[in-house]
């Protein structure tokens, strides 16, 4: 995770997203490489390197997997959407964050918790959910694969972007990005 001077590259890189489940052995982890300028994702990549899948994406260029141009998925409505999450590891901040998944299961068709950020963004990008939300990640969680999904036609949301989420990531298709915003912040996302 770099500093530039104005207009300069800034490498953001993390070596290991999931650092817990590549711990335990669980095959769900990542490497994402950004490189932002004044702050903002130009270009990123997202490597599994047990599936050997390697998203990419550049600003205005689009997301790609394996060749293959990326288009977000299109639920129709948010009691029919696949939502990932993650949790902290400060144990208050995790009881907070559970908080909001109690708030939000009822609304959407399941929630799901991978362990990897990167992985999780990557996903909304597939089509293979149609929504992520976490609070406190730090820059080199999502630099790479928030651009991903952005440039896939997700609505994305970084942290520092909107006080109403906190500190919160936040990525979903289009047809559904308004309700579960809405959601996510009557559930309290900005005290979590």
């Amino acid at each position: 995770d770099g500093e530039a001077e104005p207009g300069q590259v800034a490498w953001v890189v993390d070596p290991i997203d999931g650092t817990v489940n590549f711990v335990y052995g669980l095959p769900q982890f990542a490497v994402s490489v950004a490189a932002q300028v004044d702050g903002r994702s130009v270009a990123g990549a997202v490597v599994d390197p047990v599936s050997g899948r390697t998203w990419t994406a550049w600003r205005g260029g689009g997301a790609w997997l394996e060749g293959r141009k990326l288009q977000v998925s299109s639920p129709g409505k948010l009691e029919l959407s696949l939502v990932a999450t993650g949790f902290a590891y400060d144990p208050r901040r995790r009881l907070k964050q559970a908080d909001l998944v109690r708030e939000m299961i009822g609304r959407v068709r399941d929630i799901r918790r991978g362990g990897s950020a990167a992985l999780d963004l990557c996903a909304v990008a597939t089509g293979w959910v149609d929504a992520y939300f976490e609070n406190g990640l730090s820059r080199w969680d999502w630099a790479a694969a928030s651009l991903i999904a952005e440039e896939a036609g997700a609505k994305v949301i970084n942290p520092g972007q909107d006080p109403q989420l906190g500190d919160g990531t936040f990525a979903a298709a289009p047809d559904i990005a308004d309700e579960l915003y809405e959601l996510v912040v009557a559930a309290g996302a900005a005290e979590i």
